[in-house]
């Protein structure tokens, strides 16, 4: 009779039999969980190195795209702190000056007349409180003879003798071989087809880039006529920074060729900060610490794109816009940004 507690050889084999299959299963588990490990550390790995590569030399994947032209210097609205914003003398001035690019936008009238100007309603810019697109070309009232500048806060400029709303053409005509930045204004097929027509007629699709932040808009213009390069929509934008930060940037192609974008530092010079909750101060912060990113703007004039930072009338600001590696800037005075690009030497 066998003693309690003493096994049998047979439930001593069993009970060693079940102990090295459970050590076995648990061996099995622990090499599958370290390949799994292993696979995606490497394969991780493998990724961050591979979009830093690309990042950095990103010929290696796309092709350049081709610059018609290069802006440095670019004068927004003409250059609305030296003279009355979009006018034939704000643009004859800055062109004087040497500019690379005018900045302007366009509307339609009544009689479907592209004009240049900023606003939807002329109430702002020349007291009558009516919208441009109810009122004839032949009709449109003068500008006032002073105009606040939108991107200075408490500055005003006053104008001389021209305080007429010119018409694109005119602008097209004075300035051939001066490159012009078009924003379109409204989403509107006739105005979008009929610049079109103008920058055709003009000779002008190498020296023109047009678009508005509305994705809708800037796709109405690339349909129109793709030969005329467009900048990126805020959608587009942020799809940019998405982009950017996960590291698929290098692998993704970009149809656009410039990026303008504003350097949302500056909106504590454009709003008494005392008047500024944390909360905005904070989201200010926060988008100037993402978009402002010299890893990017590397990477978007390596590729051929271009990028403006609007609008900065500081030297401080041209200044840090330029050592951040953007190509150009743009401004409301262009006699200020070309005194500081001479004696900085920010050339081409």
């Amino acid at each position: 009779m066998r003693p309690a507690g003493v096994l049998t050889s047979a439930e001593t084999f069993n009970e060693l039999y079940t102990w090295l299959y459970w050590t076995d299963l648990f061996v099995r588990l622990i090499k599958v969980k370290m390949s799994a490990a292993v696979y995606v550390i490497s394969t991780v790995t493998g990724y961050v190195l591979t979009s830093a590569l690309l990042l950095k030399y990103p010929s290696l994947l796309h092709r350049r795209k081709k610059e018609a032209f290069r802006s440095r210097h670019i004068s927004h609205r003409g250059g609305a702190g030296e003279n009355l914003e979009n006018t034939m003398a704000a643009f004859r001035h800055a062109v004087q000056l040497g500019t690379d690019m005018l900045e302007l936008d366009c509307h339609l009238t009544k009689d479907e007349q592209v004009v240049v100007l900023h606003d939807s309603n002329l109430k702002r810019s020349t007291g009558i409180n009516a919208y441009i697109s109810d009122v004839a070309y032949a009709d449109l009232p003068p500008y006032l003879c002073k105009l606040g500048v939108s991107f200075k806060r408490e500055c005003y400029c006053e104008g001389g003798d021209d305080k007429c709303i010119p018409l694109l053409r005119d602008v097209f005509e004075s300035f051939p071989n001066t490159p012009v930045n078009i924003d379109i204004k409204v989403n509107n097929d006739i105005l979008i087809k009929k610049v079109s027509e103008l920058v055709v007629q003009y000779n002008r699709e190498h020296l023109t880039v047009w678009g508005n932040s509305s994705n809708k808009i800037i796709k109405k213009c690339y349909k129109e006529n793709p030969r005329i390069p467009v900048f990126f929509s805020l959608h587009r934008v942020l799809l940019l920074l998405g982009l950017f930060y996960t590291g698929l940037l290098p692998f993704v192609p970009l149809k656009e060729q410039f990026l303008e974008i504003p350097m949302p530092s500056i909106i504590s010079k454009l709003k008494d900060p005392e008047h500024q909750k944390r909360s905005q101060r904070f989201i200010t912060w926060l988008a100037d610490t993402l978009l402002m990113r010299t890893a990017l703007f590397d990477h978007l004039t390596s590729r051929g794109i271009q990028v403006y930072v609007w609008v900065l009338n500081d030297e401080e600001d041209f200044k840090r816009a330029f050592d951040l590696g953007a190509t150009g800037i743009m401004t409301d005075y262009p006699t200020k940004l070309k005194e500081f690009m001479e004696k900085n030497s920010y050339t081409k």
